[in-house]
């Protein structure tokens, strides 16, 4: 019982860290209708940021950190005003093969700068695990799980209650609407990329804290994604839920595999196998909108 308990300790902290990277990828959706297949490398982009601010600037973490976050600002201005911009009016799956392409220049661009070898930050946090319920967990994965907690309560508050989170939701509900009220539709789509860049550096500085970081790390926005279709690509609350389910779901299916099987690397089968069953039921996801045309 103890092992399953780990499983499901270590799942909520890597699934709190999927729902943060799906939450970049459904603010996008939500803003631009565009999904962004380059989500895991923005991910790896941060990550590899903080950590040569960290290891060969010599920079205390937390300075580190936060020009991370004003390093990924930029990087998602760029990328919506140079890259993203010029498609507007373009079909959306030219936009979003543009945005593969995006993720294999910023893969060659981490792999030319930093090579393909594991990294790993130096520790912030103590290395003496924290008895909780008499279970051994690691104070790294409770500032994980801690940290994303508070940061999808700041955005549920910024879209809740603040003048451009509420903009951005009107140019998701409707942006021929939003725009005859004043609402710049072009800034909405920067911020939701630059807020969607910050989200995934947030996401990879921590999950190399906890695993090191590789070029390897962009494939995380593959991972994440059964999350984001399980939640619903329009959801917030389904990013953030769904993010824990499959993390879990991961963690628990993988340790019973082994456990009862001898089979390793089902962890990277059991999410999708998972989404199937659901989008059988709800096609939607679970909290997807349901869009329904008249012929």
């Amino acid at each position: 019982m103890d092992y399953y308990l780990q499983l499901l300790v270590s799942g909520l902290v890597i699934g709190s860290i999927y729902s943060l990277v799906a939450l970049g990828f459904v603010i996008i959706y939500k803003a631009t209708k565009v999904v962004n297949f380059a989500q895991g490398e923005l991910v790896m982009v941060g990550a590899y940021i903080c950590f040569s601010l960290t290891v060969q600037a010599k920079l205390p973490f937390l300075a580190a950190f936060f020009l991370t976050l004003a390093f990924s600002f930029i990087l998602g201005i760029a990328i919506e005003r140079l890259i993203l911009r010029p498609m507007i009016g373009e079909p959306i799956i030219s936009v979003v093969m543009v945005t593969i392409g995006l993720s294999s220049v910023l893969k060659s661009l981490v792999q030319l700068f930093w090579g393909t070898q594991i990294q790993v930050f130096p520790p912030v946090l103590p290395q003496e695990p924290v008895m909780i319920a008499g279970l051994p967990v690691a104070p790294v994965y409770l500032a994980a799980f801690a940290l994303s907690i508070i940061l999808f309560l700041i955005f549920s508050a910024f879209f809740k209650y603040s003048r451009l989170g509420i903009a951005m939701r009107a140019t998701a509900f409707d942006q021929q609407a939003a725009a005859s009220m004043g609402i710049g539709i072009k800034n909405i789509f920067a911020l939701s990329w630059c807020i969607a860049a910050m989200v995934s550096s947030i996401g990879g500085i921590i999950l190399g804290n906890i695993n090191g970081i590789n070029a390897q790390l962009g494939h995380l926005g593959l991972k994440v994604f059964p999350a984001v279709i399980l939640g619903g690509l329009d959801s917030l609350l389904g990013a953030a839920l769904g993010g824990l389910i499959i993390g879990v779901l991961e963690n628990v299916c993988d340790g019973a595999a082994k456990e009862f099987l001898g089979l390793g690397g089902f962890k990277d089968v059991a999410a999708f196998l998972f989404l199937v069953v659901i989008l059988m039921i709800k096609p939607y996801g679970l909290f997807g909108a349901r869009e329904i045309e008249r012929v």
